[in-house]
């Protein structure tokens, strides 16, 4: 008999471009995650419109409707998120810091996407930053979700190179490929029970040893 998939939730504010990419995954039945509920802090959100043509059940949980007041918020949308039976969080464009006591509840079960090869280029506006910067290589973060921001144990990073011709556009486009190339590896790897923790960092059961190297430019 197959083991029942762990229910997973995805917290979004806007479009959902990583949400649709966990969905295409999770619809393969042997993935070991199904995504079980939508939910967003913004009724409109365009991703609530794509959640719910996949079939997957949305949820509204406005945090104007708490004013100032982010545990309240926090607590509404825990009860959400226990009603459903949810296992595991996925954070997909959600554009809400969190309070140490609702990352507590979910520690270890809270997974987000960053685009930028942490701890570099934490925040906003990653891909202005990193042309500006000069860097070679660029990227994407999936790592697990800690109080302070964009700083917790990373589980997986992809990188690209930036060309010279580079613009933000261009490189944001390449960057958003591997985010939906490796959060959906991500979840699996969590799901599956393969992630643990130690020292701050992460270590993926059964991952094999990273073997070349990628270097830009190239001539």
């Amino acid at each position: 008999m197959a083991s029942a998939r762990a229910k997973v939730a995805i917290l979004i504010s806007g479009r959902g471009s990583n949400m649709a990419a966990l969905i295409e995954a999770a619809a393969d039945p042997a993935f070991p995650a199904e995504i079980a509920l939508v939910v967003s802090n913004r009724p409109d959100a365009a991703g609530l419109v794509r959640a719910a043509a996949a079939g997957i059940p949305t949820k509204v949980v406005d945090h104007k409707d708490f004013g100032k007041d982010r545990e309240a918020f926090e607590r509404a949308l825990d009860t959400v998120l226990q009603e459903h039976s949810i296992a595991i969080l996925c954070l997909a464009g959600f554009m809400r810091l969190l309070t140490p006591w609702f990352v507590g509840r979910w520690e270890g079960r809270m997974i987000n996407v960053h685009p930028a090869l942490l701890p570099s280029f934490k925040g906003l506006d990653t891909h202005a930053r990193a042309l500006a910067a000069g860097v070679r290589l660029h990227g994407a973060t999936v790592h697990l979700v800690v109080p302070e921001m964009d700083s917790g144990p990373i589980i997986v990073q992809g990188a690209v190179p930036i060309g010279d011709d580079d613009t933000e556009a261009t490189l944001a486009a390449r960057v958003l490929a591997v985010e939906h190339r490796i959060y959906p590896l991500a979840l699996r790897w969590l799901a599956e029970g393969r992630i643990t923790v130690e020292a701050g960092r992460c270590r993926i059961a059964g991952a094999a040893a990273p073997d070349g190297a990628i270097v830009a430019p190239t001539v």
